[in-house]
């Protein structure tokens, strides 16, 4: 590994610790590396805040440390633009840095290629690609929502390996275990907004909160109308078309939303082709007949070759249980060059 993947791998890990912060705004890591060899770590903060690039600048010149030649690592192009915040483009010239190296370019409109435009023209070194892949994958709801005006659609499930997601009479607490519920209640704090059906508000009267993990609690979105005592309240009751929805929530600054349930939800996203990431969480428990509810209400495909096939992302234990994490084809991460 040379010593741009290590600072770059360094980058990634402080980017992480902005994943629930810094929404609509990416979250972003950034390491610098001054001539001595002295290194300054940023994450991007909450919207109107610093960015990364300025984090580590700043703890720099805490430090009396002179940054003349120094060499920035950031996991995306810096912006080049005055929004809430000035630009990074700007910081990082007048301190004087000779090479930004970048994972990736910033598809929003505003930046896509100006900020590294910006500061080749100010005579700095910019090289993009060093830790693409994983780049595009820690950020990939933000890159969807600038290409697209919609938010990340994540799909997450809990099931029976039979494939179950409630028994006969509608329970459902608890098919797994205390680690995979923690697991979704930390997708929710990384999601902006979570939507359920009316029916899974009215059998289980969930909150949707991040009571198990630290991090913010998701908007939350009901289909239909909840009950005026429901836990999830307050809420947005929709009852429109769902790509109408997803429009309204990426223009709201939306970058990811949680699907949650039950059935008939889960299966209205999933055959109108707007799920971007399906999570299943699986029980080594066996429903045992065809009487409980499924992942997805209604017909399934007809045929073998209908079948809607992903890519799987990853798996791992979450105590006694399995997740599965799988992306819709049309959700391929792709390295950048």
């Amino acid at each position: 590994m040379t010593n741009d993947d290590t600072m770059m791998t360094r980058a990634l890990a402080n980017a992480a610790r902005a994943r629930t912060v810094s929404a609509p705004n990416p979250w972003v890591g950034c390491v610098i590396v001054t001539t001595d060899g002295q290194t300054f770590d940023g994450a991007t903060e909450a919207p109107g805040a610093r960015h990364a690039e300025i984090v580590a600048l700043d703890a720099a010149r805490a430090a009396n440390t002179n940054l003349c030649g120094a060499t920035v690592y950031t996991t995306l192009e810096p912006c080049s633009h005055h929004g809430r915040t000035p630009p990074c483009t700007d910081a990082l010239i007048a301190a004087g840095v000779s090479r930004v190296v970048s994972a990736l370019t910033d598809p929003d409109p505003q930046v896509t290629g100006s900020g590294f435009a910006r500061l080749r023209e100010a005579g700095i070194t910019v090289d993009v690609g060093c830790g693409a892949r994983a780049a595009t994958e820690q950020l990939l709801p933000y890159l969807h929502h600038r290409r697209t005006g919609r938010p990340f659609v994540v799909l997450k499930l809990a099931a029976t390996l039979d494939g179950r997601t409630a028994a006969a009479d509608g329970t459902s607490q608890w098919i797994t275990g205390d680690d995979a519920r923690r697991a979704a209640h930390q997708l929710r704090a990384e999601s902006q907004a979570i939507v359920v059906g009316a029916g899974t508000v009215r059998a289980d009267d969930p909150s949707l909160t991040t009571r198990l993990v630290d991090g913010p609690s998701p908007r939350r979105i009901v289909l239909g109308s909840a009950p005026a005592d429901a836990k999830v309240h307050p809420c947005t009751e929709w009852r429109g078309p769902l790509p109408e929805l997803l429009d309204q929530l990426g223009a709201d600054g939306v970058v990811q939303l949680m699907v949650e349930g039950g059935a008939a939800v889960a299966a209205s996203f999933h055959r109108e082709g707007l799920v971007d990431r399906y999570v299943l969480h699986l029980a080594p428990a066996f429903m045992g007949g065809s009487d409980g509810t499924p992942l997805f209400a209604g017909d399934g495909a007809a045929t073998i070759a209908d079948l809607q096939r992903g890519r799987l992302v990853s798996t791992r234990a979450l105590g006694d249980d399995i997740e599965v994490v799988i992306d819709s084809p049309c959700e391929h991460p792709k390295e950048q060059s």
